[in-house]
């Protein structure tokens, strides 16, 4: 271990966020080398929005494009915004059409939505992705310094005489002053004007500010000093590089973003909004009567955000501010006193509950007479909603329960949610493991989502809730041999409802986090600690139990929740756990590839009435009869002997409509797509034909029953030595290890569960 890399790293970072000061003339020469360099409030947050890109995502059943931005890539997704693709997108069109300039340049953009469904998380990927954005070449941030040994001895303008060292000297503009507010009004307009033709901009730049007051000080003095000794290239000289010169800054919280808190609703309007007059600096600044800009803190959450992004936390606490916005946006100015103003350049962003929109409701009724329509005409509405993708619920659960950053961010590709979480706990000076069983996460995730979702009459009748979730999720769902997408389910694209209410995952991650923690298990096995175990039914009756005493949610919800975990939930988590123990139970008897290539090719050739290369002889050959009917039989199992001739042929016709229409057709549709001058059974991909993908990825209890004609589930607890059930619970149990990661404790129990099932079920 080398101290010292560490030292290395935090210098690379540090050099990361900051440039060599420039001259104005340098400043201006990397203008036109690159425009972004001078980009206003909203132009530089959308291009910061832009920067990294889209991914592809599926949200509702529907493809959209999503900004990667909002994933938080530069800080490994701790504050990803999961999901709500579709509000971040029409924040993001909200942006554009205010850099464009078509009508939203005075818009408050407003995020609102029920507690626990990402607002706070939206503020800090904002806050975080501004940031690094400023931190890389491209998202460099400027404005001006002034050099105060040039000035300090001037008893007009800061009253003391000492003498100031180099690193001393240079004051930072507190408000983050855009570099080109220098230059005289007419000549910024110039610079702008040929800065947009110069890089034919869509989204042109619009620099409107004129010096801070703080920084107004400095200009002035020197304007005055040199206007009297010699008035020729006065500018030049008030803005020489002995005076004044170009500093980047990293974008931070009180640097380009200012946040107003609920707990500062305490504090005056003027104070939240620019900052306050220290009063014992004043009376040190001799300033003839006037006040003096260098005695005000400049930390209201307008100074802070001044050039990129005022937030407001918590609004309602900050209602009586609202209307002052109101102006402020109108003239783009906020006042420090009577006499002394500030231009201000920064995007207005708003984060409620939805208390804040009935508190802009309350006199609606009003009409044109609505005291409140102006503000409510300003603001631009974006609702947050809970999630309605279960695998997105599935990682937030997660985060949320095991607090950790090392989680999918990017995509639900490579995000499992059926795997299974081991949590190493400490309490009452113990230690203690407990394992939330494989589908515990997935069935609590599915309970979140169709709480939330909406149940019309419009829906196709063999659909339930569940298979709405799962469609939002994948985009089609998967029923035996047949795939069904979003309009076999008859739910159109702007159904609204979905995700506005419902279970929070706050409420789902504390049940699990109760479990977690309740060392009295009372669960226990001859050998295995299985009282360490939480299966997932565990999970869904505890959420049923505690729904009905929480004060969280009403009667009528509660009843709403119980009911839909109890119908749906519970069955959907049964059969994974099921398809689970019958895939390990037969893992050694599971077809391999090869063999449905083989069936595959003999169908298609007695489909089309061609022959087979014998590799072997290499002679031509009438398809295997015998190798199709055995496969449909003992493999497929949707037929029996009695379904074809003495030579082996399909004489019912269930068998030849299941070759043609199960086989055939898909197989058509997939050859004709890769456009291949021959059929090659290899090349076709078998999860694309319905029944193979089934026979693929499940098993069934008459798949069971005929590979094992003596196997007992009754006996499947204590099973008989010597006897089959124990041979095949053994092979079971160690499958559901190596292929699911199930412990030898929570196979078990789920082996078990699914087995007194089945036994009711035995023929």
């Amino acid at each position: 271990m080398d101290p010292h890399k560490y030292t290395e790293n935090a210098n690379e970072e540090l050099e990361k966020a900051y440039s060599e000061p420039l001259s104005l003339d340098e400043y201006i020469e990397k203008l036109f080398s690159d425009p972004r360099f001078a980009s206003h409030a909203a132009k530089y947050l959308l291009e910061a929005v832009q920067y990294y890109g889209t991914r592809t995502v599926i949200e509702e059943g529907e493809e959209l494009e999503r900004y990667i931005f909002f994933d938080d890539p530069s800080n490994n997704g701790e504050h990803a915004i999961l999901g709500n693709t579709k509000m971040l997108n029409d924040f993001v069109d909200t942006l554009q059409s205010i850099v464009s300039g078509t009508g939203k340049t005075e818009k408050m953009l407003w995020i609102y939505g029920p507690t626990a469904t990402g607002k706070s998380e939206f503020k800090r990927c904002l806050i975080n992705g501004l940031g690094q954005y400023s931190k890389t070449p491209e998202g460099r941030r400027y404005t001006i310094e002034w050099n105060e040994k040039t000035s300090s001895y001037d008893p007009t303008f800061q009253g003391k005489t000492e003498q100031k060292t180099d690193s001393q000297s240079w004051k930072t503009s507190p408000v983050q002053t855009h570099p080109l507010a220098v230059y005289p009004e007419s000549i910024r307009k110039e610079i702008i004007s040929d800065l947009n033709q110069s890089f034919d901009e869509r989204r042109p730049t619009k620099v409107t500010q004129s010096l801070d007051p703080f920084s107004q000080e400095y200009y002035n003095y020197l304007k005055k000093e040199y206007r009297d000794s010699d008035s020729s290239s006065l500018f030049e000289k008030i803005t020489s590089k002995d005076h004044l010169r170009i500093v980047n800054y990293p974008v931070e919280l009180g640097q380009g973003i200012g946040v107003l808190h609920a707990e500062d609703s305490d504090q005056q309007p003027k104070s939240r909004l620019v900052g306050s007059w220290m009063r014992q600096q004043l009376g040190d600044l001799n300033s003839k009567g006037r006040r003096n800009p260098h005695a005000f803190t400049f930390d209201g959450v307008l100074s802070q955000g001044n050039n990129l992004l005022t937030i407001i936390e918590e609004a309602s606490q900050h209602s009586d501010l609202l209307f002052t916005f109101l102006n402020i946006l109108d003239e783009n100015e906020v006042k420090l006193d009577q006499q002394t103003k500030m231009d201000i350049d920064t995007v207005v962003l708003i984060i409620s509950n939805p208390d804040l929109e009935a508190t802009l409701n309350k006199q609606e009724e009003l009409g044109s007479r609505d005291p409140l329509k102006a503000l409510k005409r300003r603001m631009e509405e974006h609702k947050v909603k809970y999630l309605t993708n279960h695998s997105l619920e599935a990682q937030l659960l997660r985060k949320e329960i095991v607090n950790t950053e090392d989680f999918e961010k990017q995509s639900t590709d490579g995000f499992d949610i059926t795997a299974p979480l081991t949590v190493n706990l400490f309490e009452k000076n113990q230690s203690f493991t407990r394992e939330i069983a494989p589908h515990g996460i997935e069935s609590a995730s599915m309970a979140n989502i169709v709480s939330r979702l909406v149940k019309t009459e419009d829906m196709e009748d063999e659909f339930d809730l569940v298979d709405k979730a799962i469609v939002f999720d994948k985009s089609y769902v998967q029923k035996g041999d047949t795939r069904y997408d979003k309009d076999d389910l008859n739910i159109p694209d702007d159904e609204d409802g979905n995700g506005e209410e419902g279970i929070p995952v706050t409420y789902t991650r504390d049940i699990i986090s109760e479990l977690l923690t309740d060392i009295s298990v009372e669960r226990s096995h001859n050998e295995l600690p299985v009282g360490q175990v939480i299966l997932p039914q565990d999970i869904l009756e505890e959420m049923m139990e505690q729904a009905q005493h929480t004060p969280l949610f009403s009667e009528k919800e509660a009843e709403k929740y119980v009911e839909r975990i109890e119908e749906y939930v519970f069955d959907y988590i049964f059969e994974k756990q099921k398809d689970d123990v019958l895939k390990c139970a037969m893992s050694e008897l599971e077809v391999s590839e090869g063999e449905i290539e083989e069936y595959l090719e003999h169908i298609y050739a007695w489909a089309n009435d061609e022959t087979i290369t014998n590799e072997t002889t290499g002679k031509d050959e009438d398809p295997d009869a015998l190798l199709m009917k055995l496969f449909e039989i003992e493999t497929l199992g949707i037929s029996d002997e009695g379904d074809y001739d003495s030579e082996h042929m399909p004489s019912h016709q269930s068998v030849i409509d299941f070759r043609r229409d199960k086989i055939i057709q898909p197989i058509n549709k997939l050859t004709w797509k890769q456009r291949s001058d021959e059929f090659v059974a290899e090349n076709v991909p078998l999860t694309e034909i319905p029944v193979l993908k089934q026979l693929l990825e499940s098993n069934s209890i008459d798949d069971l029953q005929r590979h094992f004609e003596d196997f007992d589930p009754e006996q499947w607890e204590t099973p008989p030595d010597g006897t089959i059930t124990e041979e095949v619970k053994k092979n079971t149990i160690e499958n559901m290890i190596d292929l699911f990661d199930y412990t030898e404790a929570s196979a078990e129990l789920t082996s078990t569960l699914v087995m007194n099932m089945v036994s009711e079920q035995w023929d």
